[in-house]
């Protein structure tokens, strides 16, 4: 039930849903929640991306997504899975946004030193079982 398949995958690609049902494919950086059993009910993982990315408009419009291990190309190496996804705020989403940055250390830190030029908002999410 839970994202074992996640254990020891670099990257995820998560499909999220348009509107008309049309599914739309990216890759992403994420880290498991070590507070919870990554093979459980009660796993979680994080992402994060830019507020004005077309996975935050299609994620406010339905939380079903699929997930699958991939490549740093989003070439899937594994089986699909269906989630869900919400957007977090405050301590917890600084706390997500911290596994991330840690885990693609140096370069999610070198990436977020030029992104403070563009002044994008961050949106930071939960990916839990469906």
């Amino acid at each position: 039930m839970g994202f074992a398949a996640f254990r020891n995958e670099k990257y995820l690609n998560i499909e999220t849903f348009r509107k008309n049902g049309h599914g739309v494919k990216t890759p992403v950086w994420f880290a498991a929640d070590p507070n919870a059993d990554i093979a459980g009910a009660s796993a979680r993982l994080f992402f994060y991306t830019i507020g004005v990315s077309g996975k935050v408009k299609r994620i406010r419009n339905d939380p079903r997504v699929k997930i699958a291990p991939c490549t740093i190309r989003g070439a899937v190496t594994g089986e699909w899975q269906d989630a869900r996804v919400q957007i977090i705020t405050g301590e917890e989403a600084r706390r997500a946004s911290n596994l991330v940055q840690r885990k693609y250390f140096p370069l999610a830190q070198i990436l977020s030193f030029f992104a403070l030029f563009r002044r994008r908002e961050r949106i930071v999410m939960a990916i839990t079982p469906a």
